[in-house]
């Protein structure tokens, strides 16, 4: 016979954030627990709101399956004397495992024989087990714990009551003087105390309280209502899935209205309006059917829709007075100059070692200019990115920056226009600071891009030559997803700088200004370092295997974009069967080549016509390989390569490489050498696991 069970958990509101991450780990550890306990069970069902965190558990089995186990004991000559008898070992084991010597069998293991029986485990009744449930709510972890009262757990939020049922029967456990019962707690204001009279009862039993406890239906009914106002109104509602999330863990009953404001905030950038009421109230913005913002806004009740014309107007005036501030800004921050802002960036500190804003700026301009030149930009053009360098971190100064900082570089491209400087210089400004977000857009103006690099590879220069380094998940600066935002950008505009040569260049220009507080050969390897793993994580998220990866990267990152590029090949190249010739050959070469001291090669000392052969065949390739590689034009550099497959194997077959002579094996090791040098400017091919592949 089988039953539903029924863990509630009562808290002061979670925020938000919490609630999605609470409920997963809720879940996947009732999974967890119930595997390790070896309880049988049908499936797993989480409920959340901002007071509960639940879950039900269907066709739950009433005691564990009896099982029976082999133990393991001493080796057979302790338990055995010399006379064959049983020694107290043998005996305290059986009697330990709830059997006798006469159970007692012996097994061998990797050639000692050891005593074993067989032991029957009943299973326990699930009941008993269930009580010690109360360990996977102690277990949940959240981003912030507190205190509360005289306790000494920390929590989420304070634990105010709790449901643990089998069937209709009570599991009793106390988490801090709070007992489980079958009393839950309807809407804090629509319901009441109410009682869960069995497991299976619960959703319906909160429903009548005004609580939909499913996540996914209160999401649901979320969007139908939006929906329905979307149509009755022919709006086109902008339904950002965050927001979406948010509102739902934000209610337990929830009831959507629309609310409108003065057309005349209308004229204040549309990006300060939708951010007033999507990231500071929590509503939802109104468009058009041809996308036009609309002077209407749609929020999310956390209860019926009695009087619900009076929470629409309190809203109204909420939301009016933060329009009222952001249009307020927005006139204000039109007076002056960009000049004038720009020379408060040096009251502004960025880091204490690191200097001002305007320190930072002037790195930013110098960095971009150097890149500029790179690309081959001259003239105006880079007369453009240095200006745009030079005002990029404006903004930062003006009002509606300081109260709505997710507008930093959107407002800078809005006030760049008013200011009256260039179109393109007004686009960098906002772009240099994408990918705002991981998968996010990069720059798409080559200027914004040249800033964007700028300014990324500063601030992680910079972090990482007085010691922020991010360890673990703590990267508070961001400089993991600054890294990727490089390779990324470098990526779309398939600009061939090495990633090495743009590290060095900030490294050196930061020990010229005398910044760092580390070593200047230890903040060197970290920054190659941290690089060369943010270069192997973004391959990996694109798809290419781990042991490709390491094999691309065994010699530095380079072109980033052309490094990809190998990955992408040598991936193709390890299902083509043909290539596995060609892969002996050479990781044969990578082998052998790291007993030579040096590369170099004396014709003269050829014994036999494999050596020339191969050395022929070498020079022949060399430069054509080197050629395709530099363009790049990747497979005819590899199919270069190749070509030295026979002459190896030929060469191998017919020649000792390790000679007794000393000149004769330095010199085939320096031939050896010579080519191998020319692999590993392409891969370490014998990082790649290719045998399983053919």
């Amino acid at each position: 016979m089988s039953n539903t069970v029924l863990f509630e958990l009562g808290v002061e509101e979670l925020p938000a954030r919490f609630i999605d991450d609470s409920l997963d780990q809720l879940q996947k550890k009732t999974a967890q627990w119930f595997k390790d306990n070896r309880i049988p069970y049908g499936d797993i069902t989480g409920f959340a709101t901002p007071r509960r965190l639940a879950v039900k558990i269907t066709n739950v089995e009433e005691k564990q399956p009896d099982i029976e186990e082999e133990a393991k004991g001493p080796a057979k000559k302790i338990a055995l004397d010399e006379e064959g008898n049983w020694t107290k070992a043998a005996i305290g084991f059986s009697k330990g495992q709830g059997k006798d010597v006469e159970d007692i069998y012996f097994k061998e293991i990797k050639g000692t024989e050891y005593v074993h029986v067989n032991k029957f485990i009943e299973g326990e009744p699930t009941k008993n087990l269930l009580q010690n449930f109360r360990d996977v709510f102690l277990s949940l972890t959240f981003p912030k714990n507190m205190r509360w009262g005289n306790r000494d757990l920390r929590y989420a939020r304070p634990i105010r009551w709790m449901i643990a049922l089998f069937g209709e029967e009570v599991i009793p456990f106390t988490i801090e003087g709070v007992e489980t019962g079958k009393t839950t707690y309807g809407h804090r204001f629509l319901g009441s105390e109410t009682t869960v009279t069995e497991a299976d009862a619960y959703e319906q039993t909160l429903k009548i309280q005004y609580v939909m406890a499913s996540v996914e239906e209160r999401k649901a009914e979320i969007v139908n209502q939006l929906k329905k106002l979307e149509s009755e109104n022919e709006w086109k509602l902008m339904i950002d899935e965050d927001l979406l999330n948010e509102v739902t863990h934000l209610v337990e009953y929830p009831t959507v209205f629309s609310g409108t404001f003065s057309e005349e905030f209308l004229e204040v950038p549309e990006e300060a309006l939708v951010t007033s009421m999507k990231e500071h109230q929590r509503y939802f913005p109104v468009r058009s059917l041809d996308g036009e913002l609309k002077p209407h806004f749609v929020g999310v009740r956390n209860g019926d829709d009695q009087h619900i014309e009076t929470v629409a107007k309190g809203n109204e005036k909420v939301l009016k007075a933060r329009l009222k501030d952001a249009q307020f800004f927005y006139e204000e921050d039109q007076k002056g100059s960009i000049d004038e802002k720009m020379q408060k960036l040096s009251r502004m500190v960025y880091q204490e070692e690191l200097g001002t804003l305007a320190d930072k700026v002037q790195r930013i301009v110098a960095i971009t200019g150097k890149l500029g030149e790179w690309i081959g930009l001259e003239g105006p053009q880079l007369q453009k990115a240095k200006r745009a360098a030079e005002i990029c971190k404006f903004d930062l100064v003006t009002q509606m920056v300081d109260e709505f900082t997710e507008l930093q570089g959107t407002m800078g491209e809005k006030y760049a226009r008013i200011f009256g400087e260039d179109e393109e210089v007004a686009v960098a400004i906002n772009e240099h600071y994408m990918p705002r977000q991981a998968n996010g857009a990069v720059p798409s103006s080559t200027i914004g891009s040249l800033v964007s690099i700028a300014d990324k590879l500063d601030t992680i220069v910079g972090s990482i030559s007085i010691g922020i380094i991010p360890t673990g998940s703590q990267d508070p600066y961001g400089l993991r997803r600054q890294a990727l935002g490089i390779l990324q950008t470098l990526t779309a505009h398939g600009w061939s700088i090495p990633v090495e040569k743009l590290i060095d260049l900030v490294h050196q220009f930061y020990y010229e200004l005398e910044l760092p507080t580390r070593d200047e050969k230890e903040v060197h390897n970290d920054l190659h370092e941290f690089f060369r793993v943010r270069a192997a994580y973004l391959m990996r998220e694109e798809g290419v295997a781990p042991d490709v990866v390491e094999a691309v990267l065994a010699s530095g990152i380079g072109v980033y974009p052309t490094t990809k590029e190998k990955a992408v090949l040598l991936v193709e190249k390890r299902q083509d069967p043909s290539f596995k010739s060609v892969h002996e050959a050479l990781g044969r070469v990578l082998n052998l080549a790291k007993k030579a001291d040096a590369a170099d090669v004396d014709p003269s000392l050829f014994e036999n016509d494999q050596e020339r052969q191969l050395y022929d065949a070498y020079q022949q390739v060399h430069e054509d390989y080197r050629h395709a590689l530099s363009e790049p034009h990747l497979k005819l550099a590899l199919d270069q390569l190749s070509k030295l497959a026979d002459p190896i194997h030929t060469f191998f077959d017919a020649t000792m490489v390790m000679a007794e002579d000393e000149s004769i094996r330095r010199n085939r090791l320096g031939l050896l050498k010579q080519i191998s040098n020319d692999v590993y400017a392409f891969a370490d091919l014998n990082a790649i696991e290719w045998k399983q592949q053919f």
